[in-house]
């Protein structure tokens, strides 16, 4: 795989708007382990290895194990995760790939029940802009650090 374009250096006033976007979302109050599991999630799905390199490594940072880690990808299947993760994880599902989602009601009403609606706002957002990290990294291909050769 090759980078197509360097897109920080190509329109470094775009990436600094990102970035403040990103900074600001993280500044909201949700739980940072949640948001970590949603920027896995929200990566998973659209195949950004990038982004999933970074998100891994920062929630295991954070104390995030190994075991969640690996089953985030069939978090269904799990009893691992809180009732508030699955259905953040659920709402981030359906927001990642509104357009053939659509975004359920019942994905709604599960989020309704565990969010509020000021915190549900504040996590949309996270989802937002993870998702457009995703589309800039995936679109120019850009490459994870790779490990030091031995």
């Amino acid at each position: 795989m090759k980078t197509r374009l360097n897109y920080i250096q190509a329109a470094p006033t775009v990436f600094k708007a990102q970035l403040a976007l990103s900074n600001f979302s993280h500044e909201q109050g949700l739980e940072p382990s949640l948001i970590e599991l949603v920027k896995i999630r929200a990566s998973q799905l659209n195949g950004c290895a990038y982004c999933l390199e970074m998100h891994t490594r920062e929630a295991r940072a954070a104390g995030e194990t190994d075991t969640r880690l690996h089953l985030l990808a069939a978090w269904e299947e799990s009893p691992l995760y809180t009732d508030r993760e699955r259905a953040a994880l659920a709402w981030t599902e359906a927001v990642t790939l509104v357009a053939t989602s659509r975004v359920p009601d019942a994905v709604y009403e599960k989020v309704r029940a565990q969010f509020s609606e000021e915190e549900l706002v504040k996590l949309t957002l996270a989802i937002a802009v993870i998702n457009s990290w995703n589309r800039f990294a995936v679109s120019f291909r850009a490459i994870h650090p790779l490990p030091a050769k031995n």
